[in-house]
C-alpha cells in the first residue's frame, strides 16, 4: 500500500510525480528521484513527493540524502500521513511506540474499496480463520463451551473476523481507526456497533468487566508498545473472557519495526506483557497470517485469559 495521494494543485507536478511512482515499481530509483525534483521544483510543499523522493533515494543507498527528504516531507504534513517520521525512525535504527494516527488512517482508507481481494489473492490472508482456531482449542482446553455474550472486534477493517465469530457470539461491537473502514464493516450488519476511532478510547469506555472477548486480528502490527491495550483488555474482561489476537513475530527485544513499516512483537515481551496484566496463556502458536511476495510472514496466534 502506498500512502495516500493528494495532488499538489499543479498538474505538470502531479505527472511528474505518477511518472516517478512508475519509474520506482520498475526499479529505476535514479529516475524516480529525477522525476521528484522535478515535481518539487513546481510544488515545493507538496509532501507526497518529497517523501517519494526519500524513498528512491533510501533505495539508492543514499542515507542522508533520503533523511533530508523524509524531514521535508514531515514538514510540509506534520499530522504525517505518509509515515515519513517512521521512515527516519527506520534510517535511525528506531522503532516508535506507535505510527501517527493520520498514516494508518489514511493508508486503510484509501485501502478501503479493496482490502478484501487484495488480502485474500494477494496476500494469501488468513488470520480470522487461524484466530477462531486458536479460539476453539482454548475453549476445548478450558472445557467450556465456545460461546460469549459481548465481544469487542479491535481493528475491524471490513468485518472479516466477525465472519469467523458471529455465530459464537451474540453481540460483536468493532472499531476502526479508518472512517471507510468502519463504514463496510458497519454494512456488514454482522455488528451491534461500530465506531471509527481509537480503539485505546474504544475500550477505556467500556464498564469494568463488561465483556467476554477481545479480538484483535493482524492489527498489532501496527502498534509497537502494547502495555496499555493489555491493561485495558484486561479490565474490560469478566472471569473466565479471552483475548485472541495476531500478529508478526520477532525474534529479539521486544517489538521492531520492519522494512514493510509494521511491527513485529517477540514471545518474551508478549510473555510479561500477559503476566504484568494479570493474563494466563492459553494458547500461543507459531503461524503465518498473510505472505510478502509469496513468502509467509513470520507470526504467533495468542488466546490468554483473565482469571
Amino acid at each position: 500500500m502506498n500512502p495516500v495521494l493528494r495532488s499538489s494543485g499543479n498538474f505538470a507536478a502531479d505527472r511528474r510525480y505518477d511518472y516517478a511512482r512508475g519509474a520506482a515499481a520498475e526499479g529505476d530509483h535514479a529516475a524516480a528521484a529525477d522525476l521528484c525534483e522535478q515535481a518539487l521544483e513546481l510544488a515545493p510543499e507538496w509532501a507526497p513527493a518529497w517523501f517519494a523522493l526519500g524513498e528512491a533515494r533510501a533505495a539508492l543507498g543514499e542515507a542522508p540524502a533520503a533523511e533530508a527528504a523524509f524531514t521535508r516531507a514531515l514538514a510540509c504534513d506534520p499530522a504525517d500521513s505518509q509515515g515519513a517520521g517512521l521512515r527516519l525512525a527506520r534510517l535511525h535504527g528506531e522503532s516508535p511506540a506507535r505510527p501517527p494516527d493520520a498514516y494508518v488512517r489514511d493508508l486503510f482508507d484509501q485501502y478501503a474499496a479493496r482490502f478484501e481481494e487484495h488480502l485474500v489473492r494477494d496476500l494469501a490472508y488468513r488470520a480470522p480463520e487461524i484466530l477462531r482456531d486458536a479460539i476453539e482449542r482454548a475453549c476445548q482446553g478450558a472445557t467450556r463451551a465456545m460461546r460469549f455474550d459481548v465481544a469487542l472486534d479491535l481493528g475491524c477493517g471490513t468485518g472479516l473476523m466477525a465472519r469467523e465469530m458471529g455465530r459464537a457470539c451474540a453481540k460483536i461491537d468493532g472499531v476502526d481507526l479508518a472512517p471507510a473502514m468502519a463504514a463496510r464493516a458497519r454494512a456488514t450488519g454482522l455488528y451491534g456497533d461500530v465506531e471509527a476511532g481509537d480503539m485505546h478510547a474504544f475500550v477505556a469506555a467500556r464498564p469494568a468487566e463488561s465483556v467476554d472477548l477481545v479480538l484483535a486480528a493482524d492489527v498489532f502490527v501496527y502498534c509497537g508498545d502494547l502495555a496499555s491495550i493489555f491493561a485495558e483488555a484486561r479490565r474490560v474482561l469478566s472471569s473466565g473472557g479471552l483475548f485472541a489476537f495476531t500478529l508478526q513475530r520477532a525474534e529479539t527485544g521486544d517489538y521492531t519495526l520492519g522494512e514493510d513499516m509494521r511491527y513485529a512483537h517477540s514471545r518474551a515481551y508478549l510473555a510479561r506483557l500477559a503476566a504484568d496484566a494479570g493474563f494466563e496463556t492459553l494458547v500461543c502458536d507459531d503461524v503465518s497470517v498473510r505472505q510478502d511476495r509469496g513468502v509467509d510472514v513470520p507470526g504467533l496466534a495468542l488466546v490468554l485469559v483473565a482469571p
